[in-house]
């Protein structure tokens, strides 16, 4: 492996700097209304439900919910920013929405308290150790009531496979360009993603890494960690365009119910 990451890179990764170079998927309002739009036809949520936003960010999908009039949402994550960020918006747009800053792997929160636990955004596979993520999911288990819901979303790894470009760039108006360089390993895409500013110079110079699913995997990881009624989608992309999106074009969709 040429590109050597920390392991705990995760913890530092989403500030202000990762709205800005991810901005085309995550702060873009028509993507978000597109995701929700599939989140509310795969389950079956009404208004009245409560809904945890697991790993959720800026809470661009609670807030959309909330929007929606599904006004019992839960954000939580792991960046005090992201978490921040929501919080801010959650009260400017006057939403009671509870937003919390923990580990996934142990949210804290009372067993058995929520209908819906979403996992969006491609937030799984970020920590090295494989157990993690059955441990995220054996957490999103926990605080489901029974015969509630989860899904989860991440990136097609068998697309990334197919077309497999180890580098890419794009620019971010007129000052910022960000520069990715990549390798791939079995099932893990390393990457050094490189900021820089035309006036002022260098601005992030970071690496990381993201365990990769395939949609069989996906299915297995769900059955693994105990939910039933297991369906896997494929083929989502949220983008009208074709460009490198950071591996955010082709997407899987995993749905589960907790007995």
């Amino acid at each position: 492996m040429s590109i050597k990451v920390d392991p705990e890179w995760w913890k530092t990764m989403f500030d202000d700097v990762y709205l800005l170079t991810d901005a085309r998927s995550v702060c873009d309002e028509d993507i978000t209304r597109r995701e929700v739009d599939l989140i509310c036809e795969l389950l079956p949520i009404r208004p009245g439900h409560k809904i945890l936003d697991l790993c959720g960010g800026h809470g661009r999908h609670s807030l959309e919910l909330c929007a929606r009039g599904m006004r019992h949402c839960t954000l939580l994550d792991y960046s005090q920013h992201l978490v921040d960020y929501a919080r801010q918006c959650a009260t400017k747009c006057n939403y009671d929405m509870d937003v919390v800053r923990a580990d996934a792997r142990s949210t804290g929160l009372p067993s058995e308290s929520f209908d819906h636990v979403l996992i969006m955004g491609n937030s799984l596979g970020y920590i090295q150790e494989p157990i993690a993520d059955r441990q995220i999911l054996a957490e999103a288990n926990r605080v489901l009531r029974p015969r509630g819901w989860l899904l989860i979303d991440v990136t097609d790894g068998a697309a990334i496979k197919n077309s497999f470009n180890p580098t890419a760039w794009h620019e971010i108006g007129t000052d910022i360009v960000v520069c990715r360089y990549r390798d791939l390993e079995e099932n893990t895409l390393y990457s050094r993603e490189m900021v820089v500013s035309k006036e002022k110079g260098l601005v992030r110079d970071r690496t990381y890494s993201v365990r990769l699913y395939e949609s069989q995997t996906v299915g297995a990881l769900l059955e693994e960690t105990g939910f039933k009624r297991v369906n896997v989608h494929t083929n989502f992309s949220p983008h009208q365009g074709t460009g490198d999106y950071g591996f955010m074009n082709r997407r899987v969709f995993g749905v589960g119910q907790k007995p």
